[in-house]
């Protein structure tokens, strides 16, 4: 089958093309037109693939021999091999498809049909836009077979839904260069809000002075990751910096509590809250002052905007579905996971292996002597420590030395600051409530 030559007139109208009503609804979204001249442009000035490569896939051409074509000149550009008619062709030719791709006869009417690489962005987007309107037909099919099959639960039907219109969504997420000026003029923004006490716009307070003087509070895009040995306060100092943050300063949090269930959580943070321990707590009758306290604690939590998930072994792509349902919803400033490990994979082998390490990483850390946690004790952790901004241990020394002279204190170890310096804060850990405190403000 010939390509059709297109004149520059015809181009530009293309590069307009407008969504008619008129399409063919018996065929899903798609137009060759645009697929040929991606692949046109490309023979005819190799140097533009580079304005198509970091958004459009093979997957994404509608035409079968269009998704070869592409998928070798991907290949040639990744190799660094020049891109034209006999290259390519001896990559198909490599893979395959030579014959399924219409081989040199093909190629050679695809580059007579294209005038020019002027417009090859815009005939990408077209690809994409018809690519994602088709993933989009497909997920939507999917979503009515499950609710024709009504075999699911509501909830969990509506979670299946949204992850599937989620997956066409995460390709998109992209972020392209941007001016040094710019960039500049942002972050002197920043600074000046920060000095006319604007904290909040850009990062959220802790509520413990020193560790806020060191951090700077935690950014809002910062991926924070709180590590130490069992029974050393992990959830604890996770939830204090929590309740913090939504009582004092009015954030928004939400929790993914896989460990713990909601009831077990609520009694873990009154029992923080009112200096009553849980067992206390749960073992009426309580005296006047008792009971006092606790209604205080009770009235000083309600004020807190803090969302509970206890949905134990979460799927990963549901408590991402979950976490951004609500920040739509509601608003979110800090998500805690409670905690990693039992994060659910996503069915990979590398998922299960990596938080294998983290898990054996931080037991790593009960064994070695001295206890004090290091960095190092994370390295083997794959991309988790990678990606952390900021990475915090707890050491508490009374918990290896019985004679220690800091009974009741708790080194908060600023290990990674990607933005900023390292450093220690003492803190005040109150065991029988798992109350962190200042311990200067406390001393004071």
């Amino acid at each position: 089958m010939a390509v059709e030559r297109l004149g520059d007139a015809e181009l530009d109208s293309l590069a307009r093309e407008d969504r008619a009503e008129e399409r063919d609804l018996s065929l899903p979204p798609h137009s060759i037109q645009a697929e040929e001249a991606v692949l046109g442009s490309v023979l005819k000035n190799p140097a533009s693939i580079v304005r198509v490569s970091d958004f459009l896939r093979p997957e994404d051409f509608y035409q079968q021999r269009n998704r070869h074509v592409f998928r070798a000149m991907l290949a040639l550009f990744t190799d660094g091999v020049p891109i034209d008619y006999h290259s390519t062709a001896d990559r198909l030719q490599q893979q395959g498809v030579y014959e399924a791709s219409g081989g040199l006869l093909y190629l050679s009417e695809l580059n007579l049909a294209t005038p020019s690489a002027a417009h090859i962005e815009h005939y990408g987007r077209i690809v994409e836009r018809t690519s994602i309107m088709r993933q989009l037909i497909g997920k939507a099919q999917t979503i009515a077979e499950i609710a024709y099959r009504d075999n699911l639960d509501a909830e969990t039907a509506l979670e299946k839904a949204e992850q599937l219109i989620l997956s066409v969504s995460e390709r998109r997420v992209t972020r392209d260069f941007g001016r040094l000026d710019e960039v500049l003029s942002e972050y002197m923004e920043q600074v000046q809000a920060l000095k006319e006490g604007e904290f909040s716009r850009y990062a959220i307070q802790t509520g413990y002075a020193d560790l806020d003087k060191l951090l700077g509070g935690f950014q809002r895009t910062d991926l924070i990751i709180l590590a130490a040995r069992t029974s050393v306060g992990k959830t604890s100092l996770a939830l204090n910096l929590a309740v913090n943050a939504a009582v004092k300063h009015n954030v928004t949090v939400a929790i993914f509590s896989l460990e713990m269930s909601a009831e077990q959580l609520a009694s873990r943070l009154l029992s923080m809250e009112s200096g009553g321990d849980s067992a206390r707590i749960r073992s009426p009758p309580l005296s006047d002052q008792e009971s006092r306290k606790l209604d205080a604690a009770v009235n000083h939590l309600a004020k807190a905007t803090i969302w509970v998930d206890d949905t134990p072994a979460i799927p990963i792509m549901e408590l991402r579905s979950k976490a951004r349902r609500l920040a739509a919803e509601h608003g979110v400033d800090l998500i805690v996971v409670d905690y990693l490990q039992l994060v659910a994979s996503d069915g990979s082998e590398s998922r299960v292996q990596e938080l294998g390490q983290v898990s054996r990483a931080l037991k790593a850390v009960e064994q070695r002597t001295p206890h004090i946690p290091q960095l190092s004790d994370l390295r083997e952790s794959g991309a988790i420590e990678q990606d952390a901004d900021v990475v915090l241990f707890i050491y508490r020394d009374e918990k290896y030395n019985p004679d220690s002279d800091k009974k009741g204190i708790a080194d908060v170890i600023v290990a990674k600051h990607r933005n900023g310096p390292t450093g220690k804060v003492q803190l005040l850990f109150l065991e029988r409530t798992t109350k962190f405190l200042d311990l200067e403000l406390y001393r004071s």
